[in-house]
């Protein structure tokens, strides 16, 4: 008998899902009571949240011992709840937070061995969602109970955004020097990497390859989630948060939707952002006025979730992330 599923949320990895189960023979259908598993995958804890719990959503909508497989990075909170709420509407629920490993191939989700996850939640849940996991990522790491797989995710996108951010400040260095007037000598020389992940990253900022389908606003979302885990645990993280203030500046000026190593265009020149359809006046407009200093808060915001975003009629607001 041929399995049905429903997924919600990013188009990216929803193509992904489809791609993967329906070549195993499953069947994608519209209507979450129809189907023997439902999917989600968001970068927002407010879509998220609205998928689940909202008027005629995920929860209230399916059937009976359909299996539900969040792909989202969220908090250890929410999975919990997530978690709770399942198992009264006799639900099956599994948290299984999406990792890609090189964020630096152009489609990044395009093969199975550059995803893995973590999985967490009821152990006989977790067993009744490793066949579709398996047709979906290469690795599966269980982490444990639930709200596990989520803390695992965030230590994990810490470490992953601080790689990110050293390795693009390397570059800026060695891009800062390359391009002096007296170091014309050394001119073909570029950065090193302590890691694969970094060399790849570097190979791509030097390539010029800033568009991807694994973006900023995937990476910010990832991050987001981890620093609302920490503010949860009345944890200040400051590394966390000006990597944020980073992707948030990127995005302001038009690069969510690049990939992660269009970050290492902030340092540059602002034509080589113009080149890359970035524009710095969307940041002149959010923090106004650039003489003051940057420690102020009418520069940062009160909280790391302040800094404004362009939306689509050129307006700013609050990052529609994790609150």
């Amino acid at each position: 008998m041929t399995k049905a599923f429903v997924f919600d949320g990013n188009d990216t990895v929803g193509n992904m899902v489809a791609d993967r189960l329906c070549g195993a023979g499953w069947q994608r259908v519209g209507d979450a009571g129809a189907a023997d598993a439902v999917l989600t995958y968001f970068t927002t804890q407010t879509a998220l949240e609205d998928a689940y719990f909202g008027d005629n959503g995920i929860v209230q909508g399916a059937r009976k011992g359909t299996l539900l497989i969040d792909l989202s990075c969220t908090t250890p909170t929410f999975a919990r709840e997530l978690n709770a709420m399942a198992c009264v509407a006799d639900l099956v629920a599994v948290e299984a937070p999406l990792v890609v490993t090189d964020v630096a191939v152009p489609d990044a989700f395009a093969v199975r061995e550059n995803l893995g996850c973590f999985v967490g939640g009821e152990e006989d849940c977790v067993e009744a969602a490793r066949e579709v996991l398996d047709l979906l990522v290469a690795h599966v790491t269980d982490a444990g109970g639930p709200g596990s797989a989520q803390l695992a995710r965030a230590a994990y996108s810490l470490q992953a955004a601080a790689q990110l951010v050293a390795t693009v400040e390397a570059d800026a260095l060695y891009h800062a020097v390359r391009t002096s007037s007296d170091m014309g000598e050394i001119a073909g020389m570029r950065a090193g990497a302590i890691t694969p992940a970094g060399d790849a990253l570097l190979a791509a900022v030097t390539d010029g390859r800033f568009d991807g389908t694994y973006t900023v606003e995937m990476l910010m979302g990832e991050l987001t989630a981890a620093l609302t885990t920490a503010d949860d645990a009345d944890l200040i993280l400051p590394q966390a948060e000006a990597v944020q203030r980073l992707l948030e500046l990127l995005a302001i000026i038009g690069g969510s939707d690049k990939a992660p190593s269009a970050l290492s265009l902030v340092y540059r020149e602002e034509d080589a952002c113009a080149k890359e359809g970035l524009d710095w006046t969307r940041a002149e407009q959010t923090y106004g006025d650039h003489d003051h200093d940057h420690d102020d808060e009418a520069y940062w915001g009160d909280d790391f979730g302040d800094a404004g975003i362009m939306d689509d009629d050129g307006m700013t607001g609050a990052y529609p992330g994790f609150n």
